[in-house]
């Protein structure tokens, strides 16, 4: 037997109640490129993103967490897809964004592999290209300047934003792992700096740093080689990209303001 209307009506409208009353879970979003998450998240080639293991830092009983990051995007290939876009209409207060670009930004700007790269730097120059890829007029930007389109709108819709340095390749130098990789990390710090203003404050992760640390103790480029990476010196086996989720998170809590501590573990 149906229910009354009436009675059908006050069902509904508990329902509701209840929603508005019992708050959502916060979510944090991962942005990034293979490092973050490699291909399909299911280990191909014995290759792992840090992506996939930082869930087991956090308590996902009370967050939740998206790996949204894809091998091969740069800083801005992954907006002009259209991957942040699904992102930036989900957000709401008290969330967070996690970001990390750099390895693919350094690409050629227009070609026909995968017209991929930035304009070095933080600034607000631009060149206008026909993408031989997408065969659309484009104008391209700064790396520091997609960031701070991220941070931005992550802000704008009340979440808050982490950026982080992009994590460092097997490649020495007097002894120690290569710091930076081309000013890319130290332009994400930038970014991060100078998007501090408002409500909401930017945090950084120096990642690239807090890992070569962890690398530099191995101190031999073959032994770091077979033991975290796979046959190129970028990508991470499931032991290297585990160090790297390690890693994110004991930034993580260096950042002893930033709301996101309070659901790690």
């Amino acid at each position: 037997m149906k229910p009354a209307p009436a009675v059908t009506l006050l069902l509904v409208s508990a329902c509701l109640w209840i929603a508005a009353i019992i708050p959502q879970k916060p979510t944090l979003y991962l942005i990034g490129d293979s490092t973050v998450k490699n291909s399909n998240d299911k280990g191909e080639g014995g290759m792992w993103g840090w992506g996939h293991f930082i869930d087991a830092y956090f308590d996902t009983t009370r967050i939740n967490i998206e790996n949204h990051a894809i091998g091969g995007r740069s800083s801005r290939t992954f907006l002009t897809e259209g991957r942040w876009e699904k992102i930036r209409t989900t957000l709401k207060p008290g969330d967070f964004v996690m970001m990390q670009f750099g390895h693919n930004d350094a690409s050629p700007i227009n070609d026909t592999l995968r017209a991929r790269g930035t304009i070095k730097g933080i600034g607000e120059e631009t060149q206008e290209i026909d993408n031989l890829i997408t065969k659309k007029h484009e104008v391209v930007h700064s790396y520091g300047w997609y960031l701070r389109k991220y941070v931005t709108e992550t802000k704008a819709r009340g979440a808050i934003p982490i950026v982080l340095s992009l994590v460092p390749r097997n490649g020495w130098r007097d002894g120690k792992v290569v710091r930076g990789a081309d000013n890319y990390g130290k332009w994400a710090s930038e970014v991060a700096k100078s998007e501090t203003d408002g409500k909401l404050k930017t945090y950084f992760i120096d990642l690239n740093e807090i890992v070569a640390r962890k690398y530099d103790v191995v101190g031999d480029s073959a032994l770091l080689q077979a033991t975290y990476f796979v046959k190129d010196n970028v990508h991470t086996n499931a032991a290297g990209a585990k160090l790297n989720a390690a890693a994110v998170v004991d930034g993580l809590k260096q950042l002893k303001s930033c709301p996101l501590n309070l659901y790690v573990k």
